[in-house]
C-alpha cells in the first residue's frame, strides 16, 4: 500500500506504477494517467483517491478499470443549453409550460416573431475531470463489477467489452447522478422469471418492458437540448430519444448488460437525426432496439442511413480529430473523439472513391460526403485527399451524396452529387449532353400512390400554393414557380439528368430531393 504525499510524489509513483503494469501485462492506459491528472487541477486529488483505493487492494482488474476511466475521461462533461436570440440574449423557454408539441411550436414561432431567429447555445460545461468525486467513481466501479461477476448473462463478457459497454458512468452529456444501485436493486430478482437466465437479450427485454411503463417519448423535448439526468427523467417520465437511450443504458448496464447508444447524425432520406440502443452479446453481435419503446428483435429503423455511429467512452484513435491534417477547423460532430462507425451493422455498405475534377488548394487535405437533410447538405463522413481523389469507407447504399470541403468553417459543395446504388455502383448526376424535358410532378416528397380507377394521376399539392422547382448544378438553380391546381405541376424545358428539388413557397425546407426517370419522381 502507498499513500499520497504530494502531487509530485503521486506523479512519480504513477510513472513507476504504470511501467510495472505494462511490464506485467497490465493496463494499456496507465501511461496516460499523469498527463490526464495535470488538467484536473484542484480535482486531481479525487482521481488520486480512486487510484490509491484500488492500488491498495487485491483486485487488479478494478484498478485497470479505474485507469481506463480516468485515461479516457477528458472531454466527458455535463453541458447545458439556453435559447438565445440573434444577439445572444437568453429567452426563457420551458417545454413543460405547453400541453403538447403543437402549442409549443406555436409559442416558439411567436417568440421568433418578437425576438427574431432563435437558436440554442451552450450555456455551461462542467468537465468530469474538474468535478467528479472519488466516492461516486468508486461506487460506480464496484457496482459495475458486481453486475459483471454476479449476473449469469454477464459473466462471459470480455474485460474489453465490459470496459466499453458496462463500466462507463454516463450515457451522454447529462448531469452525473448515482444510478447503478438504484437499478441493481430494482431488478435484483429478474432472473427468477426468465426462461433462460444466461440470455442477455431476454433480460434486456424484461427490463425494457418495465421502462416502457414509466418513461416515454415526447416531441416537446426536441426543444430541451440539455440531456436530462436520472432524477429529472424519473420525475417527468418523458424525454427525447437521447434521454430514452440514456435511461435504458442506466437500467441495463447496472445489471451487467452491454448496451450501447447508436445514432445517425443526419438521416439520408428525411430531416432530423436519431439515436437508439443496441445490446452487444458475448459473441460480439449487436442487436438494435429502442429503449422505452421497442425490444431487441422487434425494432427497425424508420429511415435510410448514410452512416451509423456508436458512442464510446474510450477515445478512438482512428477518428478524424486524431489524424494529421492541414486544416485546423473540423465540422461539428466529426471532430469528436468518442465514436466508432457501425454502419455495416445496419445496412448494405461499400467504399466510394470520389475523383475531384476541379483543383483543390494545397491547404486542404480532407474531403467530406454529405447527405441532404432539412434543406441542407450535411457532412456524414470524411476521407483523405490523395492525388485529386478521396476514398470514403462503408457508405450506405441507395442514397444521394454530395462531395464537399470545409472552408472558413462552412461546408463548401465541391463536385456533382451522385447516387450510390444498391449494386455498389455510383451514378453522377451531371449530364454531359444538355437535353430538356417536360416534367409532370405529383408531390414534394415520397408518397404511397393509390391506384386510380379513372386514369387521373393522384397529386399531393395544396391548390393555390406556389411551388418552386430547382436542379443542382454548383448550387440550386431555379426553374421558376408554378401554382398548384387539382392536377400535376407541369414544368417545361427542364434540363435532363440532374438532381431536383420541389419546394413550397415559404416552406420549412423539409421537401425531398429526387431524380426524374421514366416520367416518375425517384426519391432520395
Amino acid at each position: 500500500m502507498f499513500r499520497i504525499v504530494t502531487n509530485w510524489t503521486i506523479i512519480i509513483i504513477l510513472f513507476v506504477f504504470a511501467s510495472c503494469l505494462l511490464v506485467c501485462g497490465g493496463s494499456p492506459y496507465s501511461d496516460e494517467i499523469p498527463e490526464v491528472l495535470q488538467p484536473a487541477g484542484d480535482n486531481r486529488v479525487e482521481l488520486e483517491k480512486v487510484l490509491s483505493h484500488y492500488a491498495s487492494g487485491d483486485d487488479s482488474l478494478k484498478l485497470n478499470a479505474a485507469l481506463y476511466l480516468i485515461a479516457n475521461m477528458e472531454g466527458h462533461c455535463y453541458v447545458t443549453y439556453s435559447m438565445v436570440d440573434t444577439v445572444g440574449t437568453t429567452v426563457a423557454f420551458d417545454v413543460l409550460d405547453y400541453k403538447d408539441y403543437e402549442s409549443l411550436t406555436a409559442a416558439a414561432d411567436s417568440l421568433e416573431s418578437k425576438y427574431g431567429m432563435l437558436d440554442f447555445e451552450r450555456n455551461e460545461k462542467i468537465n468530469d475531470l474538474d468535478s467528479i468525486k472519488a466516492e461516486f467513481l468508486i461506487k460506480q466501479i464496484d457496482y459495475a463489477f458486481k453486475a459483471w461477476r454476479e449476473k449469469p448473462w454477464a459473466k462471459s463478457f470480455s474485460f474489453e467489452n465490459f470496459c466499453e459497454y458496462i463500466l462507463p458512468y454516463r450515457g451522454s452529456n447529462e448531469p452525473l447522478e448515482e444510478w447503478r444501485q438504484t437499478f441493481w436493486d430494482k431488478y435484483i430478482e429478474i432472473e427468477s422469471g426468465m426462461t433462460n437466465s444466461t440470455d442477455p437479450v431476454e433480460a434486456a427485454a424484461i427490463i425494457n418492458d418495465d421502462i416502457k411503463s414509466w418513461f416515454g417519448f415526447d416531441p416537446r423535448y426536441y426543444y430541451h437540448p440539455t440531456d436530462q439526468g436520472l432524477s429529472e427523467m424519473v420525475s417527468n417520465g418523458l424525454g427525447r430519444c437521447e434521454d430514452m437511450t440514456n435511461v435504458t443504458i442506466y437500467a441495463m448496464r447496472a445489471n451487467g448488460l452491454a448496451v450501447t447508444s447508436d445514432y445517425t447524425p443526419y438521416w439520408a432520406n428525411t430531416g432530423n437525426n436519431h439515436a437508439w440502443n443496441a445490446i452487444v452479446t458475448p459473441d460480439g453481435k449487436a442487436i438494435p432496439f429502442m429503449g422505452a419503446e421497442s425490444n431487441p428483435g422487434e425494432y427497425h429503423l424508420a429511415n435510410k442511413l448514410g452512416k451509423a455511429y456508436r458512442k464510446t467512452f474510450g477515445k478512438q484513435i482512428d477518428n478524424l480529430v486524431f489524424q494529421e491534417q492541414k486544416q485546423e477547423e473540423l465540422p461539428g460532430w466529426l471532430a469528436g473523439k468518442n465514436y466508432i462507425d457501425v454502419t455495416s451493422h445496419y445496412t448494405n455498405v461499400c467504399d466510394v472513391e470520389v475523383k475531384f475534377e476541379e483543383e483543390i488548394d494545397d491547404s486542404i487535405d480532407i474531403a467530406y460526403l454529405c447527405v441532404f437533410n432539412s434543406g441542407e447538405w450535411k457532412p456524414i463522413h470524411w476521407g483523405r485527399i490523395e492525388n485529386g481523389s478521396a476514398k470514403f469507407s462503408d457508405m450506405g447504399t441507395n442514397i444521394a451524396y454530395l462531395p464537399a470541403l470545409y472552408v472558413n468553417k462552412e461546408i463548401l459543395p465541391y463536385g456533382a452529387p451522385f447516387i450510390l446504388g444498391e449494386d455498389n455502383n455510383s451514378r453522377k448526376l451531371q449530364p454531359t449532353n444538355e437535353k430538356i424535358e417536360t416534367m409532370k410532378l405529383i408531390s414534394t416528397t415520397y408518397r404511397k400512390l393509390e391506384k386510380s380507377t379513372d386514369g387521373i394521376s393522384q397529386t399531393f399539392f395544396t391548390p393555390g400554393q406556389k411551388y418552386e422547382l430547382s436542379y443542382w448544378s454548383d448550387g440550386w438553380q431555379s426553374l421558376g414557380l408554378s401554382v398548384a391546381s387539382d392536377g400535376p405541376l407541369v414544368f417545361e424545358d427542364v434540363p435532363e439528368g440532374y438532381l431536383y428539388w420541389l419546394v413550397a413557397k415559404d416552406s420549412d425546407s423539409e421537401e425531398r430531393i429526387f431524380t426524374f426517370e421514366s416520367d416518375s419522381q425517384i426519391w432520395y
